[in-house]
């Protein structure tokens, strides 16, 4: 303070630095090589809700479109489809992911019963490559299903996802019957590879909502198996 003239003196102060704010480069860097789930909270569902899952596997782990790949997974999900409280009702495997269509009773019920299937495909996987550690690259993106024509596409995206894979890919495939792909309209061709495989029990549940069981064939297009 400057005593005869009563004025506050100024202090020449640094500037501080400013570690914080939108800027270039700025945030947590990326770890993984590949696109990671966002961690948002889960859509929450309510009885016998209809979900489409995607779940990714790490780059190390072998290609899952191979029978000594699938053999396992065919497996650990004929162990998780004995769940009550929630139901695996279609999935189709390509080479580093999984789709399925799952019917749950709640978030916490989808929750648990993909916590379970995880682990018994991490399991499996790893005692076939002799290996330990991590399966998945991330959680699985789940997408509701509210209406029968979000069923439908669903359906039909997972059941057809090879084929789509291959035209995106620019590649030829027979449209035939995917045997990586398990759904209540093609289990008579699957189960051919099943017993091939040496594999017991159905790895897939019978829907209980009525959105999977008829309702999703209200979606389907006039003319769409013309």
């Amino acid at each position: 303070m400057d005593a005869k003239r009563g004025k506050q003196l100024g202090l020449k102060l640094r500037e501080k630095k400013r570690w914080g704010g939108e800027r270039k480069g700025a945030g947590r860097k990326r770890t993984a090589p590949m696109r990671r789930v966002d961690h948002r909270t889960r859509p929450r569902l309510g009885e016998r809700h209809a979900v489409h899952a995607t779940w990714r596997v790490l780059p190390h782990v072998w290609n899952l479109r191979t029978h000594r790949s699938f053999a396992p997974m065919l497996r650990a999900f004929a162990a998780a489809s004995g769940r009550v409280d929630a139901r695996i009702t279609r999935f189709s495997v390509q080479g580093n992911h999984i789709h399925l269509i799952v019917e749950a009773d709640g978030t916490k019920a989808l929750a648990r019963a993909m916590q379970g299937l995880g682990i018994r495909l991490a399991k499996a996987l790893n005692r076939l490559m002799l290996s330990k550690g991590a399966v998945f690259a991330d959680r699985y993106h789940v997408r509701p299903l509210g209406s029968p024509r979000e069923a439908w596409q669903a359906i039909r995206y997972v059941m057809r996802n090879h084929f789509l894979h291959a035209q995106r890919q620019g590649r030829t495939v027979a449209d035939q019957a995917d045997e990586y792909a398990v759904g209540p309209e093609l289990l008579g061709v699957a189960s051919a590879l099943w017993r091939r495989l040496g594999t017991d029990g159905l790895p897939i549940a019978q829907p209980r909502g009525w959105l999977l069981r008829q309702g999703w064939m209200l979606g389907v297009p006039a003319g769409a198996f013309g």
